[in-house]
């Protein structure tokens, strides 16, 4: 098909940074065609289509990466090798998280937040404040956000074991979830600074967007890392199984593989919950106010 046949594994790990443009295209198309076909649900169709648009690439990936197992024998080259692959899927997921924060400031107000509603609801459930919490308050609030993203890595763990490539839709999901909230905060603070400055400039557009990027992306790329390597995880091992490589030596390589992708997940969720407790606040109150609390 058109989409699919744009890139394949062995493209995409020479130039990663077409991923970019790529995950951007589909999340366009998927959004375009969802409100041209499914208007009333075009916010969570566009991310069934973006899923099914990157499906193909991803599996193949998956089984691509798992060949690497049997023929690489040593850890930390086969972790080198991988770091390609997750180079490429988060770029790809930067793609389609940018393109949602586009649409959704572009669009017309009321459009975007009837387009982007399951989104929009999922981000007032889950948005909390941090700042100006105890340190017992903001130590809590650590281990609500560290078991929450735990279980989202299991699920892409799973997803991608069940589904040889399942985690894409969660991730695609994901990046709907954080485009979103980074457009509304754009438009938000947008409105904000220009009421403030009565000027249109390009230095208050370009002030809103870093905001907005610092907000969001300083916790959030590490979370989404940890999430692709758990994905890589569960898919690896899932296409050791659908090849049937039931070999002792090739299935401990496997194994081995995957419980050290998944030691590394943990521990970048954990640093990832530390950043968005303790340091994403007082850096972004800081860039905005001078000051960190």
């Amino acid at each position: 098909m058109v989409l699919e046949s744009i890139v394949n594994p062995f493209k995409a790990e020479k130039h990663p940074f077409e991923l970019f443009l790529i995950g951007f295209i589909y999340t366009t198309v998927g959004l375009f065609l969802g409100l041209w076909i499914f208007k009333d649900h075009a916010g969570l169709i566009s991310v069934f289509f973006t899923t099914m648009a990157a499906l193909p690439l991803f599996y193949r990936t998956m089984k691509y990466e798992e060949k690497k197992d049997i023929v690489i024998k040593k850890e930390s080259k086969l972790l080198k090798e991988h770091m390609r692959a997750l180079l490429f899927f988060i770029l790809f997921f930067l793609g389609c998280t940018v393109a949602y924060s586009v649409w959704f400031s572009v669009l017309p107000i009321k459009l975007s937040y009837e387009i982007f509603y399951p989104q929009a609801n999922t981000i007032s459930e889950i948005n909390q404040k941090v700042t100006g919490l105890t340190i017992n308050a903001q130590f809590n609030q650590f281990l609500k956000i560290f078991l929450n993203n735990i279980n989202v890595m299991i699920f892409s763990l799973f997803f991608s074991f069940v589904y040889g490539s399942g985690a894409i839709f969660i991730l695609s999901w994901n990046a709907s979830v954080i485009g979103v909230a980074v457009g509304n905060f754009f438009k938000t603070n947008l409105a904000e600074l220009l009421s403030i400055t009565g000027v249109n400039s390009f230095s208050n557009y370009f002030t809103v967007t870093y905001l907005s990027f610092f907000r969001y992306a300083i916790h959030g790329i590490p979370e989404i890392f940890a999430y692709f390597v758990a994905g890589l995880a569960g898919g690896i091992f899932s296409a050791a199984i659908i090849r049937r490589d039931f070999a002792p030596e090739r299935i401990d390589r496997v194994i081995k593989d995957c419980s050290v992708l998944m030691l590394i997940a943990v521990l970048i969720v954990f640093f990832a919950a530390l950043i968005e407790v303790y340091v994403t606040p007082c850096l972004f109150f800081y860039l905005k106010y001078g000051t960190c609390y």
